[in-house]
C-alpha cells in the first residue's frame, strides 16, 4: 500500500482491491431485521449497548465479597444501561434500587420491581430484534430459590449483547421495534 506521509503523489484513495474497513463492523446498523422477526425494515432508532457481565459472578461471587452491596449496584447499573439502550422508553434508574433498599422488608414491593424489570428486559430484547425470552413471572419466582433471579436476568441481558457480536460496550447499535 502507498505510504501517504512520504509520497507526495498520494491522492487519499485506497489501493486497487482495498476498501475502507470500519473499526467496529458489528456496530454498524445491519441492512435488514433478522428474518425470524418479521418483515425487513431499517432500524427505528439507535441505542447504547449494555455491558456483558458474567452471570455467576453477578449472582454469587460479587455479592459475597461485598456483603450484598453489589446487588444494589448491579440493579442500578442494569436500569441505567436499559434507559440508555432504548431512550424512546421512559425507564426509571434509581427508583427500582430505592424500592429494594427501603421497601425490601415488605416482600411485595421487590417482587413488583423484579416483575417490572423482567418486562423492561423483554422490551429491550424486542427492541434489539430478538424474540423476547425473559419471563417476568419466572424472575419473581426465582427470587425465592437462592436469589437465582439475578443470574436469570443477567443471562437474559447477555442475550442482547450477544445479538451484536464484536460491538464494544457503549457502542451505538440499531433498535428495531
Amino acid at each position: 500500500m502507498t505510504d501517504p506521509v512520504n509520497n507526495p503523489d498520494y491522492s487519499g484513495q485506497y489501493a486497487p482491491g482495498q476498501s475502507y474497513q470500519h473499526p467496529f463492523p458489528a456496530a454498524q446498523p445491519p441492512a435488514l431485521v433478522p428474518a425470524h422477526y418479521g418483515t425487513a425494515q431499517p432500524p427505528a432508532a439507535m441505542g447504547l449497548l449494555f455491558k456483558e457481565r458474567n452471570p455467576i459472578m453477578t449472582w454469587l461471587v460479587f455479592p459475597i465479597i461485598t456483603l450484598g452491596i453489589y446487588v444494589y449496584v448491579w440493579y442500578y447499573k442494569i436500569h441505567k444501561e436499559m434507559a440508555e439502550f432504548d431512550r424512546r422508553r421512559q425507564a426509571p434508574v434509581a427508583g427500582p434500587v430505592l424500592v429494594l433498599f427501603f421497601l425490601g422488608w415488605t416482600v411485595i414491593a421487590p417482587l413488583v420491581s423484579f416483575y417490572n424489570t423482567g418486562q423492561r428486559i423483554q422490551n429491550a430484547q424486542r427492541a434489539s430484534g430478538l424474540q423476547p425470552t425473559c419471563s417476568p413471572i419466572l424472575s419473581c419466582l426465582l427470587t425465592f430459590v437462592f436469589g437465582l433471579n439475578i443470574l436469570y436476568m443477567q443471562s437474559e441481558l447477555n442475550k442482547i449483547v450477544d445479538r451484536y457480536p464484536g460491538a464494544p460496550e457503549g457502542a451505538q447499535v440499531p433498535l428495531y421495534v
